[in-house]
């Protein structure tokens, strides 16, 4: 979340409200709108309170045309009706709300198949409110496993623990290296390899590593990472040197697009050297934002000491969050939709999403003006950027034009060592269907005639570009 500062001091200027807004007569009842930036000296009309509010956030994007994000942002008007007699239920009143707790553990076990776990029936894992929190509790785990391995030398000056990973990673990545006194190593991009390699992960291993983090899904450009390649090179390591290093697969996106779409690709818990696994429920898992799941290969996966027992309200209460109290209902939602889909039901939404990825990307290339990085042949999400021979516009000005007609599309340049590489990325969910890519193909043809003529690009600091950022 964004950090706001105060306002400064504003002109609070005595505005009217629309007359309109009145109750009754709009000649006697028409107020003075509200200060902005402190409370109102009384209340309002709940219809005025809404109205005031409803009109400032038609300011906002449209999310259904928001190809920068891989939140859902459509689901069936049952599942609205779910979450809204759920809305006021706390999740961490296990106690009070048994069946919501019936309904996570549920979903933990459906997962825990789902990423073929040992022991599905009896899989450790729990909800959070998105990835990031998943990330935070698996990191945890790492580090204090790492920390119970080395204690005859943690703490001390020549132990410092650092987490193997890709510069692609989400920045919750770095968040977490960060709060938790963590050596961030990051494997530098090449060429035209644009995610983690595993050899040169292994090279940046050492006693101190508390594990290795493959991402099944870059933001960046789609694609996946190769986790497979990643374990065997580990376990070479340990043969040769006699270190154990475990690891983590972000699956934010991937893990609810591999296992319908890829069955064959070995990335999950079929692989020894996987400890834990994260997903975004509501991304690929087709449910509002927010809710995650962090699910741990076993009970030695997740240390014990890191789980509270809590007597809280009556109960013993087992708990492994990073927050308290948050509604019940992103949870409900997420059995409604695995109750809902069924394995075939999945396969079908995520497979037309990748059906919509490869096609518009096909369209987008034949333009000829746009050269691809990726295809949407494993996430459903593509990157492109403008071909060498394009002089008169960048991706940055693509991006402008085509917020115009209401279509987001991140424009940005990569980390090291790619630079110098600026692309367009379109991320293509559930809602986003055949229509409106044709739609989005027929208003790209619409501004490319005048970027075309352009002498030059209008960027000039590409880091301010656009405010989309990793």
């Amino acid at each position: 979340m964004p950090l706001h500062t105060g306002p400064g001091k504003p002109e609070e200027r005595p505005m009217s409200m629309n007359p309109f807004f009145g109750e009754a007569n709009p000649v006697v009842e028409m107020n003075q709108a509200p200060p902005k930036h402190r409370l109102p000296d009384g209340p309002m009309p709940p219809s005025v309170a809404y109205q005031l509010v409803h009109d400032e956030l038609m300011l906002d994007g449209n999310s259904r045309l928001n190809l920068a994000t891989f939140v859902s942002t459509w689901m069936e008007d049952q599942a609205d009706r779910l979450m809204s007699e759920c809305r006021d239920k706390n999740m961490i009143d296990k106690d009070e709300y048994p069946r919501t707790a019936e309904l996570e553990r549920r979903c933990v076990a459906m997962l825990a198949h789902l990423w073929n776990a040992p022991d599905p029936e009896s899989a450790v894992g729990c909800s959070t409110t998105g990835s990031s929190e998943a990330c935070m509790l698996a990191g945890m785990a790492l580090k204090r496993r790492w920390a119970r391995r080395n204690a005859n030398r943690y703490p001390s000056a020549d132990a410092r623990p650092n987490l193997v990973m890709g510069v692609n990673v989400q920045v919750c990545w770095d968040k977490f290296c960060n709060f938790w006194e963590v050596e961030a190593r990051q494997v530098p991009m090449e060429g035209d390899r644009f995610h983690l390699d595993p050899q040169a992960a292994v090279d940046l291993c050492d006693e101190n590593t508390i594990g290795v983090v493959g991402i099944l899904g870059s933001t960046f450009d789609g694609s996946y990472e190769p986790i497979a390649e990643l374990c065997a090179a580990l376990d070479d390591l340990q043969e040769r040197t006699g270190l154990d290093i475990p690891v983590h697969v972000d699956g934010a996106s991937g893990g609810m697009i591999a296992p319908f779409l890829d069955p064959d690709l070995v990335w999950d818990f079929r692989l020894p050297r996987v400890a834990s696994i994260n997903t975004s429920g509501h991304k690929y898992g087709l449910v509002y934002p927010g809710v995650g799941w962090a699910l741990w290969r076993d009970q030695e996966a997740l240390p014990e000491e890191l789980v509270f027992r809590v007597n809280y309200l009556g109960g013993d209460m087992p708990t492994f969050a990073l927050n308290f109290s948050r509604p019940g209902a992103q949870v409900v939602a997420q059995y409604y939709t695995f109750l809902r889909l069924g394995q075939d039901g999945y396969r079908a939404v995520q497979q037309a999403a990748r059906t919509v990825a490869q096609g518009l990307a096909h369209r987008i290339e034949a333009l000829g003006d746009f050269e691809l990085l990726t295809r949407g042949d494993q996430l459903p999400v593509f990157a492109f950027t403008t071909a060498p021979d394009v002089q008169a516009y960048d991706v940055f000005d693509l991006s402008r034009r085509m917020r115009e007609f209401g279509w987001l599309v991140p424009a940005y340049t990569f980390p090291a060592n790619r630079e110098d590489l600026c692309v367009l990325r379109i991320v293509c969910r559930n809602g986003f269907s055949t229509d409106l890519a044709a739609l989005f193909l027929e208003d790209l043809d619409r501004v490319l005639p005048a970027l075309r003529r352009q002498p030059h690009p209008w960027t000039r600091d590409k880091q301010k570009a656009t405010s989309f950022h990793h």
